[in-house]
């Protein structure tokens, strides 16, 4: 696919990037970019060598949400077209939250709107002090209704009302406090921290990456008694890897395991 609005790129064999690329309108989020997106992580996910994508925004921005022009059509449109064209951004965040990599967030600038929501798939957000952060929809009579559950999820329920009924801004200091970021750096330090992350997520195997993250959205939520055996059996499984075997004797040998990677 030639895409227009966003850059997939490989910085090494492990590791892909994948860039907002509409700096003139805060990398705002449209039908089309959507649609891109989805391919870009469908190609993305079917990659056996990668382990990790980068996500991040052209310019100063990370993700302004919803581009004004895609919401200005929406107004004209049947309920019908409505729910059709607002499916492809859930089906994004869906398969964003399920991609059997780690996703490493550079948030280097605002994150609003769908922007936040982006932020809350990511397995680990990196913002740069800059950073500023807020759900916006209810300033325009709207909801954030397809991040909704990402956002619960990372924040809780009571800080998304708070942030979702007042659409307050909050700066990437007070995003790491409530758990919205996992570390927070100057801007000019953001590319050494996401490059520190990568050499972690680079010392693990793919196998064990995409088998940990199914295992925890799989648990989520459900009490630990009707985990069990569903557990049990993940365990089970991982036993019988070739990389179980390498990992141990690895371990036993006081060696690195042949997995283990640079950038």
């Amino acid at each position: 696919m030639d895409y227009k609005t966003i850059r997939l790129e490989r910085d090494s064999a492990y590791v892909a990037r994948l860039t907002l690329a509409r700096p003139e309108i805060q990398n705002a989020l449209s039908l089309d970019v959507v649609r891109e997106l989805l391919h870009a992580v469908a190609a993305i996910g079917a990659d056996a060598q990668l382990r990790a994508v980068v996500l991040t925004g052209e310019g100063k921005s990370f993700c302004a949400g919803g581009d004004l022009g895609w919401m200005q059509s929406v107004l004209k449109q049947s309920r019908e077209q409505r729910i059709a064209d607002s499916l492809p951004l859930a089906e994004l965040f869906y398969e964003f939250d399920r991609l059997p990599k780690v996703v490493i967030g550079r948030i280097n600038g605002p994150a609003t709107g769908g922007g936040f929501g982006m932020t809350c798939i990511c397995d680990v957000a990196i913002a740069a002090s800059t950073a500023r952060f807020s759900l916006t929809e209810a300033r325009l009579g709207l909801v954030p209704a397809n991040i909704g559950p990402y956002v619960a999820r990372k924040i809780g329920l009571a800080r998304s009302r708070r942030y979702g009924l007042t659409t307050r801004f909050i700066d990437a200091a007070q995003a790491e406090r409530i758990g919205l970021v996992d570390r927070v750096v100057a801007p000019e330090e953001l590319d050494r921290a996401v490059d520190e992350e990568l050499d972690l997520v680079l010392s693990l195997p793919a196998s064990s990456i995409a088998a940990t993250k199914q295992l925890f959205n799989d648990v989520h939520g459900r009490p630990p008694r009707e985990c069990r055996d569903y557990t049990a059996n993940a365990l089970a499984d991982a036993w019988e890897t070739p990389e179980a075997a390498e990992g141990i004797a690895a371990f036993l040998g006081k060696r690195a395991a042949n997995w283990k990677v640079a950038r």
